[in-house]
C-alpha cells in the first residue's frame, strides 16, 4: 500500500463541485472512488426544480416584503424577524438561477469569476441567516405566548433590530469561506470551466461540512423545538375547564381591532370555538417544526454521510455514489424551504391576504368588517388573541401585528 498526492473532484454539500488536494493511501476507496460522476438526467431535472423554487419564492418573499414595507404596518419583534426572514430567502434565490444555467450546461460556469464567488457566498448566506431568523421568531414567539409578563422588556423593536444585526454578520461570518475557497476553474475531466470551490485540504472539507450539520441545523433545532413544544402545552393547557372563557376572548379581541364589535361574536361561538381556535394553532405550530425538519434533515444526513467517509468511518465507493446521487436532490429540498416560509408565516393569515389586497384596492381591511370574516381569523390572530387573554397584557400589539 502506497500513499500519494491526489487531488479530488467531487460533488460539496450544495451539489456543486469541490476540489482540494489530499495525502492518501492508494486502496479502494483510493484513486478510482474519488471522481466526479457525470450527471444523468439532472442536466434537465435540476434546473426544472431550481425554476420551480425560484418563482413561488420570489413571489411569495416578494409580496412580504411588500406588505412589510408598508407604513401602515405595525412595527413589532415579530416583523422585524419576518422581515429579515423574507430578505435573507429572496437574496438566495435571486441567485438560484445562475445554478440552473449551470446543472444545464453539465457544470459549466459562464457569468465569470465574480458571480461565481457572489452566488456562492450568497448561498452559504441565506444557509444560515434562514435559519437563525427562524430560530429567532421561535424564541420571540414563545416569549409572547408562554412568558408575557416577563419578556415585556426584553421584547422591545430596537433589541430585535440589533439581534437582527448580530445575525447577518454571524451569517457573513459563516460564509466567508466561500467568498475565499470560490472561484472558476477548468476542469479537464469535464471538459468545462465551473465554479467550484478550492480546499486547500481535505480537513477543510470536514470542518465546514460540520459547521453545516451543527450550526446551521443542530443547534437552531435544539432551541426551535422546546420553544414550539412549550407553545404547545401551553395552549393545550388553556381550553380545559374554560373553553368559553378562551372563546370569548378570542371573538372579542378580533371584533375589537377590526370594527370595534363587541364580545357577542365569542360568546356566540362558545366552547366549540374555543377548542377549534387551539386545535388551528396547534397543526400551525406542528407545520412549523415539520417543515423547517423536513426541508433540512435529508440534506445534513447526507452531509454527514460524506464527512464519515471522509473521516474513515464509512468506507467504500458505494458512499460517494450516494452522496454525488442525493446531494443534489436534498440541495433541492433544503432550498424548497425559501419558497415555503412566507407561505407558512404570513399567507395563511387572513389578515395578511386583507393586507395585500388593500395594496390594489386602496382600502386596507375593509373585508374584515363584517361577522362573518372574524369568525374566520387567522391561525396568527387566534394566538395571539388567546395570548392576550390569558395575560391581559395591553402592549403585546395589535393581532394582526403578531405572526407565528
Amino acid at each position: 500500500m502506497t500513499t500519494t498526492l491526489q487531488r479530488h473532484i467531487f460533488n460539496d454539500s450544495f451539489g456543486n463541485i469541490s476540489i482540494y488536494d489530499e495525502v492518501m493511501h492508494d486502496d479502494e476507496d483510493g484513486a478510482h472512488c474519488h471522481h466526479l460522476s457525470a450527471p444523468e438526467h439532472q442536466n434537465k431535472l435540476i434546473p426544472a426544480i431550481y425554476a420551480l423554487i425560484f418563482l413561488l419564492g420570489t413571489v411569495g418573499n416578494g409580496l412580504v416584503l411588500l406588505v412589510l414595507c408598508r407604513t401602515s404596518v405595525r412595527r413589532t419583534v415579530a416583523n422585524t424577524y419576518l422581515f429579515n426572514l423574507a430578505l435573507s430567502d429572496l437574496l438566495f434565490l435571486l441567485s438560484l438561477p445562475f445554478w440552473a444555467v449551470s446543472y444545464s450546461l453539465d457544470y459549466h460556469w459562464a457569468f465569470g469569476s465574480f458571480m461565481c464567488k457572489a452566488c456562492s457566498t450568497v448561498l452559504a448566506l441565506n444557509l444560515y441567516a434562514s435559519i437563525f431568523f427562524i430560530t429567532c421568531m421561535s424564541v420571540d414567539r414563545y416569549l409572547a405566548i408562554v412568558r408575557p409578563l416577563r419578556s415585556q422588556g426584553c421584547r422591545r423593536l430596537c433589541r430585535a433590530r440589533v439581534v437582527s444585526a448580530v445575525v447577518w454578520l454571524l451569517a457573513c461570518g459563516a460564509a466567508a469561506p466561500s467568498l475565499a475557497f470560490r472561484n472558476t476553474q477548468h476542469i479537464e475531466q469535464l471538459g468545462v470551466t465551473a465554479c467550484v470551490l478550492q480546499y486547500p485540504s481535505g480537513d477543510w472539507v470536514v470542518g465546514l461540512a460540520l459547521t453545516k450539520i451543527v450550526v446551521g441545523f443542530l443547534l437552531p433545532l435544539l432551541v426551535i423545538v422546546p420553544c414550539y413544544v412549550g407553545i404547545g402545552r401551553h395552549l393545550l393547557a388553556v381550553p380545559g375547564g374554560n373553553s368559553n372563557g378562551s372563546a370569548t376572548g378570542t371573538g372579542s379581541a378580533t371584533g375589537g381591532s377590526r370594527s370595534g364589535g363587541g364580545p357577542e361574536k365569542g360568546s356566540g361561538s362558545s366552547g366549540g370555538s374555543g377548542g377549534n381556535n387551539v386545535d388551528h394553532v396547534l397543526k400551525m405550530v406542528v407545520a412549523v417544526v415539520l417543515a423547517f425538519f423536513l426541508c433540512w434533515f435529508p440534506f445534513h444526513t447526507v452531509t454527514l454521510l460524506d464527512v464519515l467517509h471522509h473521516l474513515g468511518a464509512l468506507r467504500g465507493c458505494w458512499v460517494l455514489r450516494a452522496v454525488e446521487t442525493l446531494l443534489p436532490f436534498t440541495s433541492c429540498l433544503g432550498f424548497s424551504n425559501c419558497a415555503v416560509n412566507p407561505f407558512l408565516y404570513c399567507f395563511v393569515g387572513h389578515h395578511f391576504r386583507q393586507q395585500l389586497s388593500g395594496r390594489w384596492r386602496g382600502s386596507w381591511g375593509s373585508r374584515g368588517r363584517d361577522g362573518s370574516q372574524s369568525k374566520r381569523g387567522s391561525f396568527s390572530t387566534r394566538l395571539s388573541s388567546l395570548s392576550r387573554k390569558l395575560s391581559d397584557l395591553k402592549d403585546l400589539g395589535p393581532p394582526e401585528a403578531v405572526i407565528v
